[in-house]
Order: C-alpha cells, then structure tokens, then sequence
C-alpha cells in the first residue's frame, strides 16, 4: 500500500467524484481509478460503489477512511516535526471551537500565531461538543476547544483549559432579578433559553438540573450565545450560563448559584499525535491563560 494510493482514495471519498478528485490531486483520471483499483485488489474489498450519478463508499471503504486520514496525518505530522527542528513551521492547522470561547481569546491566539508563523495555513471551524470531538477523532480537525463530556473516546487526548461557574441568567422584571443568589431547586417550572442539544454549555445545564431534580421545559433553543441573551433579555425564559456572558450585555440580570454549583469545564481534545503547529499554538494558548501573550498589532 502506498501514500498515494491513500491520498487518492481520500480525495474521490470526500469528493465522491472520480473525475473532480483526479482534477484535485492533479493527474488523470485513468491514473487515479487504475490506483484506487489495485488498492482494492490488495486489500480485497471494494472500497466504492460506482454508478453513473454518483460514487459511495463501501462498509470497507467506510472502515478505511478514518485509518486513511490518520496515516497521512501522521505523515505530515513527522514532516512538521523536521520543519520545526530547522525553525520552520508549515502545512495547515485545523482548529476547532465552541462558540464564544469564554477562557481564552482565541482570535488573538490565533492572529499572533499567524503573525510568527506565516508559512501555516489557519483553519477554523465551530461547532457543537459531540461534532467537534468526532472531527478531531477523524482527522480533520487537528485540535478542539469544547465543554468537557462524560464519555470521550480512548484514543484521543483531553487536557484541561479552564473552568468557571454557571450562573443565572434572566430579564429585569424576573423575580429572581433583585436576589443575590438562587437554588437550582427554586428553578422548578421555570421556561428556559438554552442552546440547541450538545451545544455550548446546554448538557452541563441538563446534568445540573436533572441531579438538582428540576425537570425542566426549554421553550427556546439556540445555536449562538447572542440570541440566548436576547430571548432572555425579552423574559420568554431563564438561562444558565457561564459568568463570563456578564460582560456581554447590560440587558440581563445575572444572579449567583447556591449549593452545588455546576462548573462549565473547557477542554483540548487532540489526536493521539499532536504535529508540530498545533503543539505550538496550545503553548501558546498557555501563556494567554497566564498573560504572558500580547495579541499581534
């Protein structure tokens, strides 16, 4: 099996087009399909099922295609490694990240990053908790920020970013605007605001409440963290939220928790081989959690 016959297998995989993927890695066609064959000869399977409209992936070539990300990630990986021992970094990095990453500024990190290292190509992405996990499990995301879970899978790396409490969220004129500090019980047969399922803080809520024994009704569900404000703002429901969402608006009343405070926990989720750029920029990310990095300009 060789490298190429990998790249050209991942390109008509993601491409699911023989004749676009053969444009992409530049060679013709024939050339293409006549490698993809011999892999599947090797391999004994067929990796694609091949109609006139349009190119599948076989259950082989589903197995194939994580193996095949990571091998040529790994490759890339080691080519980083001797660039970086000769000062150079280059290839792409991949990152991805929760919305309104709350402990650390990562468009700063980022632009500084790019500002000392211009020979690498900055990818970012953001998603949910569960969708961004299995990006990085698949290869396609070098490195993730996202909202610590109960189950993460055995071969990828987790380490600790920050953490911070959640608090409440609610309009003005809520009862629970002039108070100082409240019980998650007191929240029973409240309406909540809340980011849409796996999204931004929206399970570390559900575990909080559930074990608080709050069955709760979300009336509203959102996928960005300025749209939660305002729904709350305007009183369709309460919310809990990081205590950092404090300083985004003047609208909302933010009251302190009681008792068991839950705790929105950030997290790195990385492959089981971390390549050169993104150990850098998780140094980085480091020195911004001690204030030891200026952001670039």
């Amino acid at each position: 099996m060789e490298l190429r016959q990998l790249e050209y297998f991942l390109a008509v995989a993601e491409e699911c087009h023989f004749t676009r993927a053969a444009k992409r890695m530049h060679v013709a066609q024939s050339g293409l399909s006549a490698s993809i064959r011999a892999l599947e000869v090797e391999l004994g399977a067929p990796l694609f099922l091949r109609t006139t409209r349009q190119v599948e992936l076989t259950q082989a070539g589903r197995a194939l295609l994580p193996e095949a990300r990571r091998a040529l990630g790994s490759i890339e990986s080691a080519k980083d490694a001797v660039a970086a021992v000769q000062g150079l970094l280059r290839g792409t990095l991949s990152v991805g990240s929760l919305q309104c990453l709350h402990v650390v500024h990562l468009p700063a990190v980022l632009a500084r990053f790019h500002e000392l290292h211009p020979g690498v190509e900055l990818r970012m992405r953001q998603s949910g908790n569960a969708e961004l996990v299995e990006e990085v499990r698949a290869g396609r995301l070098d490195l993730a920020f996202v909202t610590r879970q109960p189950r993460i899978a055995d071969d990828l790396r987790v380490s600790a970013v920050a953490g911070e409490p959640l608090v409440l969220a609610c309009a003005p004129g809520s009862p629970f605007a002039a108070r100082e500090s409240v019980e998650l019980g007191e929240l029973r047969g409240q309406s909540f605001v809340d980011f849409n399922a796996d999204w931004g803080t929206r399970d570390e809520a559900d575990r909080a409440l559930a074990a608080a024994g709050v069955e709760r009704r979300v009336a509203v569900e959102v996928n960005d963290v300025h749209s939660l404000l305002d729904f709350v703002a305007f009183g369709l429901g309460v919310a809990l939220v990081p205590q950092s969402f404090a300083l985004k608006t003047d609208r909302v009343h933010f009251v302190g928790l009681r008792g068991d405070v839950p705790v929105a926990e950030t997290v790195v989720v990385t492959g089981g081989t971390v390549g050169a750029a993104a150990s850098v920029l998780l140094d980085m990310v480091g020195q911004a959690k001690a204030g030891r990095l200026r952001a670039a300009g």
